[in-house]
């Protein structure tokens, strides 16, 4: 990862990945792609490489980034899906030319068009936050029990319970808070 940015939060799904290059949304926000090129770093990491990105298309990639969450809150808490969301998600996802390829290892990998590739790599980000948000994979949508963060996330855990959108991060700060609060409330030894 470049120097001077915070780390990318990877996941197996794609589209709630991509609602966390945003971190932390009712606290200290994190943007984790303040830049194209920074894009241009996410989407490598996720499979989707591309040569370059225009501010252009790094302010459709936020605004796509932003309608994912606003409609997988929306899922998650059963509520209707917000219109304007559901409009630019399937815009990107009808705007996208990427074509799914299987590799000689039996693997999916994504091939870009040369012509708009930024688009194609969103259009690949909307179809996979449709599948989800239509209930079309295994698994629920559910919202981060963090109160600073209260992201999206898909939870393919056996039981379908998962609390935290990442244990590593908000699921270990909660746990820390709480260590913490119990410790203040013992009584302290006399001496």
């Amino acid at each position: 990862m470049r120097a001077g940015f915070p780390d990318f939060r990877l996941g197996s799904v794609l589209a709630t990945s991509f609602t966390a290059t945003l971190t932390e949304r009712h606290g200290s926000a994190v943007e984790r792609i303040p830049t194209p090129q920074r894009l241009v770093d996410w989407l490598a990491v996720n499979g989707l490489a591309v040569d370059s990105c225009t501010t252009a298309q790094l302010d459709l990639a936020r605004e796509l980034r932003e309608s994912i969450h606003a409609a997988a809150t929306a899922a998650a808490i059963q509520d209707a899906l917000p219109a304007s969301a559901v409009q630019v998600i399937n815009d990107c996802s009808a705007e996208g030319r990427a074509a799914a390829i299987l590799t000689p290892e039996g693997k999916r990998q994504w091939r870009l068009s040369s012509g708009s590739c930024v688009e194609d790599a969103l259009g690949v980000i909307a179809a996979d936050a449709i599948s989800i948000i239509a209930g079309e994979r295994d698994g629920r949508l559910a919202l981060c029990a963090s109160p600073t963060c209260k992201a999206a996330f898909f939870d393919t855990s056996q039981s379908r319970t998962r609390k935290w959108c990442d244990m590593n991060t908000c699921g270990n700060r909660q746990k820390k808070a709480r260590f913490n609060a119990n410790q203040r409330q013992r009584p302290r030894p006399a001496r």
